[in-house]
């Protein structure tokens, strides 16, 4: 059996804004609530699983999402008809900017618990090109 990630849980301040937040960006659909549990899936079978729990318990975490080229279009179109705060970098030094890492683009966001949230249109790869981060490696 192949190991793929099934879900994760994703904590917020509220369950359901951040599930919304995520969900209306991507373009992606919020699922029915399950206990304790706001859940957003992703198109290869990842379902964000957001919990609401003490703001000081939350511990900001990384989520970087591969989308395409049009999916991109529409997500940067939705965060700046919002106006979302965006940056070309992770660190939040070039704001109002995206980036055209590994010959693709991507750009860096905030949800409303504080997480960092990425798009990207081409997987990061490694220097000695031996791999490629965020799709799998063919045999």
């Amino acid at each position: 059996m192949s190991v793929e990630l099934n879900h994760t849980i994703v904590h917020s301040h509220d369950n359901r804004e951040s599930a919304e937040f995520l969900a209306h960006i991507l373009g992606l659909e919020v699922g029915a609530e399950w206990g304790p549990f706001v859940p957003v899936g992703t198109s290869n079978g990842v379902t964000l699983d957001f919990a609401t729990i003490p703001a000081e318990s939350i511990v900001m975490q990384h989520y970087a999402f591969l989308v395409s080229d049009e999916e991109f279009d529409a997500a940067f179109d939705r965060i700046r008809q919002a106006g979302i705060t965006y940056y070309a970098d992770p660190h939040g030094r070039q704001p109002g900017e995206i980036n055209h890492h590994h010959g693709g683009r991507g750009l860096y966001f905030m949800d409303p618990a504080g997480h960092g949230m990425e798009i990207i249109t081409t997987p990061y790869t490694f220097p000695d090109n031996s791999a490629k981060v965020g799709r799998p490696t063919e045999a």
